[in-house]
């Protein structure tokens, strides 16, 4: 069978978008039809369109809104590589920024010049994202002077603002109710922040754990690692997606393990040195249990929120008072803006780029019943 589908950049992940009405009409088949898809569960991916890398095995599913409220309703599947299993918790905020250029490309929303405001419903977390998208002549624009770090080259920017991102995933501002949480692992006892902002991450102080912050990818013992989950996992039973046993196969994508550190200088990862100076905090984040290799845009509105709460690890490691936040991740640093109403964040906004790969079909092994009939 063969699908519609586009491939698309968004920030510094990959994904396959797809519209609502190519999907399964069954819902309980889109966790194997996106498997299917992506070529899952195999580590090459190498049977479908995954790239072998969490950052590469996400899907986008965007429809219309019926609601006056928002134009499109965008829903975020993080497909496992190695499992079988889609984790539809929480977000992507760097695939969220994809959505607006191809709902203005695929005619759900009009364009208009010279910037097109699309209002994002991201059913996962019930929370609206504003995405505001330069045109030129009726299309998204292609070229601009943006770069991004992690993401060769430049593009037309892209704004997004996240609002009322509170308790996205749990409903809680702090899944447990404290901004502070002692966990016990079967090695150590340590301090966590666990916070539901965008997404919920669990934070914990590189120091703590026998790490300073600055690492790269490839600097994290296997070991390291499975202390890292071990962590997540607890915070995972913490926050009620699964018990601690089963939390990375029941839960692999939330809460989302993040090291956070005081500004340093180090060298990212294409070689810059970059000066303590430069940045407010240092933040390394995991996805689906590896090192991410930048940063996630989730994380980066979350920790954003962190810094500015009162008696968080991180509040407590940064005195932010400006309403840029620059946080430092291995591949460069990302800067965050605050809107302020009354003394309380009312959104956190953060650029990106995104481009369309590639539009055509893919072909699954299997027939599945669509929502919408193709020709």
């Amino acid at each position: 069978m063969k699908v519609p589908v586009v491939v698309m950049r968004g920030g510094t992940s990959k994904g396959v978008f797809l519209n609502f009405e190519h999907m399964p009409s069954n819902r309980s088949h889109w966790e194997g039809f996106l498997l299917d898809v992506m070529g899952s569960p195999d580590r090459r991916q190498i049977d479908g369109l995954g790239g072998a890398n969490s950052l590469t095995s996400k899907a986008a599913i965007i429809k219309k809104s019926d609601s006056p409220e928002f134009d499109v309703e965008y829903t975020f599947a993080q497909i496992s590589i190695d499992n079988q299993m889609v984790d539809f918790k929480g977000n992507c905020g760097n695939i969220s920024s994809a959505v607006g250029p191809y709902a203005i490309e695929h005619g759900l929303v009009p364009a208009k010049e010279p910037v097109t405001t699309v209002r994002i419903f991201n059913t996962n977390t019930q929370k609206l994202i504003i995405a505001e998208v330069e045109v030129e002549n009726g299309q998204v624009k292609k070229e601009g002077s943006c770069s991004i770090p992690g993401v060769p080259g430049k593009g037309s920017p892209i704004y997004l603002s996240f609002t009322r991102a509170e308790g996205a995933v749990t409903g809680k501002l702090f899944p447990t109710g404290n901004p502070i949480d002692m966990i016990k692992t079967k090695d150590r006892l340590i301090q966590v922040s666990i916070i539901d902002v965008a997404n919920p991450l669990v934070f914990v102080r590189a120091q703590d754990i026998g790490l300073n912050g600055s690492e790269l990818p490839t600097d994290y013992s296997q070991e390291k690692l499975n202390e890292l989950e071990e962590i997540r996992s607890i915070a995972a039973e913490m926050c009620q997606f699964s018990d601690k046993k089963s939390a990375t196969v029941k839960s692999p994508a939330v809460p989302k393990m993040t090291l956070i550190a005081p500004p340093m200088d180090y060298v990212d990862l294409n070689g810059s040195e970059r000066k303590a100076s430069e940045m407010d905090l240092m933040i390394r984040m995991m996805s689906m249990q590896k090192p991410h290799q930048a940063l996630a845009i989730t994380g980066a509105i979350c920790a954003t929120a962190g810094a500015y709460l009162q008696e968080t690890i991180l509040s407590e490691m940064v005195n932010i008072k400006q309403e840029i936040f620059r946080l430092a991740h291995p591949a460069g640093i990302m800067e965050t803006k605050v809107d302020f109403l009354a003394g309380h964040i009312r959104a956190i906004k953060v650029v990106r780029t995104a481009r369309i790969i590639l539009e055509g079909y893919v072909y699954t092994k299997k027939n599945y019943e669509l929502s919408y009939q193709l020709a």
